[in-house]
C-alpha cells in the first residue's frame, strides 16, 4: 500500500537530450527528506536528509545536468535498469523452448538491460500519492527481450520520509524481467570521499559467487568465516560486486548502512530475494574517486534465465509484475 500523500511534490523542466527531447525533473519533500527523481532513465538525482545535528546533505552520487547523465554511460547513477538488471550469461536465454539473443555489451554478455536500456529512455510521468509515477511501453523485441512490456515506477515518500519505489509490469508475450534502482550512497555526503568504512549489515547468510566475467557459478557460498559476512554490522570494505541471497524470514530492514560521523542510517527494506552489493572500485575521478558511494541493489539474482535453480524471473500474459523497496532515514 502506497502511502505519503503528505508529501509535497512539483516538477519543473531539466533540459533536453541532444535529439531534442525534453527532460523535467520531480521534487519530492516530507518530513526532512527531499528527492529529486528525472524522467531520463528514472533517475534519483539526488536525496538530501539531515545529520544528527539536523544538517542536511545530499546522500546520493548524482549529476549537475543532463548532458552529463547523457555522457556518463557505464556508472548508472541513480538510474532505474532493466528490463535485466545485472548479467545475462551469453547475451542469451531459452524461454519455452526457443533461444533469445539479447544485445551484448559487457563482453560477449549483456548488463543492464543492454545498449539503450531502462536507464536511457525518457518515462511518461504523472502526480501519484506522495509522488511521482513513470510509465514506459518496451516494444517486443528491444534489446533482443521478447514480449511488449507495459512498466510503471511509483517515486513516493512515506510518513517520516522513507523513499518507496513500486514497480508494476504487464507483457503480452512470455518474457524475463529484473528491474532495480542503482543510487549509489554515501551518508557523509556526496562528494565528500570514500564510503568505505561506513558500517553495513546485511541479512543475509548466502551469496552466489561469480566467476572471471562476474556471472554467477550456481553455487551458494555460506557468508560465515568469509569477507561477505555482514550479519552484524562491520566497517565496509573495497572490491565488491556480489549478490546475496536474503534471508527471507529475518526481522526488519534486510539492509542498514550507518555512517558514524554524521550519524545518518540508511535502512533498505524489500519484496526482492537478492541484494547486489556494488563499491564502485572503478571510478577515477570524473567525477566521482574510488569507492565514493556503495550501491544496494534490490534485484532477482544475476542471470537467472540461465539458472533453473534461481528464483524465477519468468513474466506471463495474464500476470503483473509487482516488486517495493524502500529506502529509510534516520539519525542515531
Amino acid at each position: 500500500m502506497i502511502t505519503g500523500s503528505g508529501a509535497a511534490v512539483r516538477t519543473e523542466e531539466f533540459g533536453t537530450l541532444a535529439d531534442g527531447t525534453p527532460v523535467h525533473r520531480w521534487t519530492l519533500e516530507r518530513d526532512g527528506t527531499r528527492v529529486r527523481v528525472l524522467t531520463y532513465g528514472g533517475i534519483v538525482q539526488s536525496v538530501e536528509v539531515p545529520d544528527r545535528d539536523g544538517t542536511r546533505a545530499d546522500v546520493a552520487l548524482g549529476l549537475p545536468d543532463l548532458a552529463g547523465y547523457e555522457t556518463f554511460t557505464g556508472p548508472y547513477f541513480g538510474a532505474l535498469v532493466g528490463r535485466y538488471a545485472n548479467r545475462i550469461g551469453g547475451a542469451r536465454f531459452e524461454l519455452d523452448g526457443r533461444t533469445h539473443r539479447v544485445t551484448p555489451n559487457e563482453g560477449r554478455n549483456q548488463v543492464h538491460g543492454g545498449a539503450r536500456g531502462f536507464d536511457k529512455r525518457v518515462w511518461r510521468a504523472r502526480e501519484a500519492a506522495g509522488g511521482v509515477e513513470l510509465l514506459l511501453v518496451s516494444e517486443d523485441g528491444e534489446e533482443g527481450f521478447p514480449g511488449r512490456l507495459a512498466m510503471s515506477a511509483a517515486y513516493t515518500l512515506d510518513e517520516g520520509g522513507a523513499l518507496r519505489i513500486t514497480y508494476r509490469a504487464t507483457t503480452d508475450a512470455p518474457t524475463v524481467l529484473n528491474p532495480t534502482n542503482h543510487t549509489y550512497w554515501n551518508l557523509a555526503g556526496a562528494g565528500r570521499g570514500s564510503a568505505l568504512g561506513q558500517e553495513l549489515r546485511i541479512a543475509a547468510g548466502r551469496i552466489t559467487p561469480v566467476d572471471a566475467e562476474s556471472l554467477p557459478t550456481g553455487e551458494f557460498l555460506p557468508v560465515e568465516g568469509t569477507r561477505f559476512d555482514f550479519r552484524t554490522p562491520r566497517a565496509l570494505g573495497p572490491s565488491y560486486d556480489h549478490n546475496f541471497v536474503l534471508d527471507a524470514d529475518g526481522p526488519g530492514p534486510v539492509a542498514e548502512l550507518y555512517d558514524a560521523g554524521s550519524g545518518r542510517v540508511l535502512t533498505v527494506a524489500t519484496t526482492e530475494p537478492g541484494l547486489q552489493l556494488y563499491t564502485a572500485d572503478h571510478f577515477d575521478g570524473r567525477p566521482f574517486g574510488p569507492c565514493a558511494g556503495v550501491a544496494l541493489e534490490t534485484q532477482h539474482f544475476p542471470d537467472s534465465p540461465n539458472r533453473p535453480e534461481f528464483p524465477s524471473t519468468v513474466l506471463r500474459p495474464g500476470e503483473e509484475f509487482v516488486s517495493t523497496t524502500v529506502y529509510g532515514f534516520s539519525v542515531r
